[in-house]
């Protein structure tokens, strides 16, 4: 159970972190959450986070001979590391000019989860993650069968959930709720796990390399 719960905290931290960067979500979250309130961001997520059930399921079911070499899973761990740490080395560099997006223009269209899932695709950045970081860990996840997977998703969907619902209720209520600094000092704090989840990564790769000879 402590290795599930394990997952499920980092998954929630790797994906805040994702989460937290400017994106187009982020700014259509600003924009409706100010015409429609604080639905908007959770109706948002929810067409997200369905996109990325697909997208995970269509990954355990396509790939899945594939991601029980050993060799597959070394050069996915070290991509994810090296990325991992590129992303925790923008959010360092970012932290002192870091501001929440200013809000958009407001989307035309009515159905906010519709649109939560048509704004990840469009997003080249969220395609990234999954080719590497996610697969990476759906792989980590896997050892420990279903519930491994589905604490890992929990964590994930969960961690868009808080962020994007904390931000809605910023903007609803004027930003007293969320302002640039607490929204620097999060970033800051995810970009150190980041640090820790990538050196992880980096030692499974190579545990696994010495595996292999």
């Amino acid at each position: 159970m402590l290795i599930l719960i394990s997952i499920f905290f980092s998954s929630f931290v790797i994906a805040l972190s994702g989460a937290m960067m400017p994106g187009p979500l982020l700014a259509a979250t600003i924009s409706e959450s100010a015409r429609r309130g604080f639905i908007a961001g959770p109706l948002l997520v929810f067409g997200h986070s369905i996109l990325e059930l697909a997208l995970m399921i269509s990954l355990l079911v396509g790939l899945a001979p594939l991601l029980q070499h050993a060799l597959v899973f070394v050069v996915i761990a070290l991509t994810g590391s090296l990325i991992l740490f590129w992303m925790a080395f923008g959010m360092f560099r970012s932290l002192p000019a870091l501001r929440l997006p200013q809000a958009a223009e407001p989307s035309e269209h009515d159905h906010l989860a519709i649109s939560g899932a048509l704004l990840s695709l469009s997003n080249p950045y969220w395609v990234i993650w999954w080719a590497t970081i996610g697969l990476g860990y759906i792989l980590q996840s896997l050892q420990y069968g279903p519930w491994g997977i589905a604490f890992f998703f929990a964590g994930h969907v969960l961690a868009d959930l808080v962020w994007y619902a904390a931000v809605s209720a910023g903007v609803s209520k004027g930003r007293h709720f969320l302002n640039d600094r607490l929204y620097r000092g999060i970033a800051g704090t995810c970009a150190g796990f980041l640090v820790v989840f990538a050196g992880y990564f980096l030692y499974a790769g190579c545990i696994f390399i010495s595996c292999l000879h």
